[in-house]
């Protein structure tokens, strides 16, 4: 994986994390995800404003945790020191990123400005999805292609050769 400097520069990264598919782990507690409908690992993802993919956390995380719990778990945090970072709703008061929309409380309306600048931030933020969408290209990071079926001690090794060979195609 190279180095966030080399990709993006001193620029913004935007962060979002996905839930990758593994098969049914019944003796794995916290692998079911119940936002995704599966069970899988959560991967934390950085992109640049462009879309093209920044870093992914080192370390997977169980999927029914939450990417607040995930992006200082899944080692992201350290890797993105040194970069402004934008994320969703799920990141609100997060150390380590620095913008978040505005959320609207029950009984209260955000005021106009705050509409507009949560409006641009999520046209922003799409490109993180295109990353993630990319990433998932790969068929055992997908929901259709199918599912990890291998012991999850081996998630880590297969995540690092993906993540390796997915850079090398891309800076190679």
């Amino acid at each position: 994986m190279p180095d966030p400097r080399e990709v993006v520069g001193r620029g913004t990264v935007l962060v979002d994390g996905t839930v990758c598919p593994t098969w049914d782990w019944n003796g794995v507690p916290d692998q079911f995800s119940a936002k995704a409908g599966y069970p899988g690992m959560n991967l934390q993802i950085a992109a640049t404003l462009d879309g093209a993919l920044v870093a992914v956390g080192p370390v997977p995380v169980h999927g029914a945790r939450h990417d607040a719990y995930a992006f200082a778990v899944s080692g992201l945090a350290e890797v993105l020191a040194d970069h402004p970072t934008v994320a969703d709703l799920g990141y609100v008061g997060v150390d380590g990123i620095d913008t978040v929309p505005y959320k609207r409380f029950p009984g209260a309306d955000l005021n106009t400005g705050q509409i507009d600048f949560d409006t641009s931030l999520s046209s922003t933020r799409v490109a993180v999805e295109h990353a993630i969408a990319h990433l998932k290209t790969w068929r055992i990071l997908s929901e259709e292609g199918g599912r990890y079926r291998a012991p999850l001690e081996k998630y880590p090794s297969m995540l690092k050769a993906v993540i390796g060979l997915f850079f090398f195609a891309a800076y190679g």
